[in-house]
């Protein structure tokens, strides 16, 4: 693969990470939301399921964006590319 192509790659995931992240972190804030929400009314069902969706969701986006995103600063540290 050439360095062009490398270094293209790496940008794309790296977009592709700090998408993910704040993504992960948006439904983190929704669930919390949510919750002090259901907290100061009543928490009904439609809402308890909302709250465990955003959470769900938020980690199951959130953990892979930053696994690749050390991975992208650690390969950029290693092998810097042009």
């Amino acid at each position: 693969m050439s360095p062009d192509n490398l270094a293209a790659r790496r940008r794309r995931i790296a977009q592709l990470t700090t998408m993910g992240q704040r993504l992960g972190y948006l439904l983190y804030l929704a669930a919390a939301a949510l919750f002090f929400t259901g907290f100061a009314t009543s928490f009904r069902s439609p809402l308890v399921t909302a709250i465990i969706v955003c959470l769900l969701v938020g980690s199951l986006v959130l953990a892979p964006a930053i696994i690749f995103s050390y991975a992208v600063r650690a390969a950029d540290r290693e092998e810097p590319l042009p």
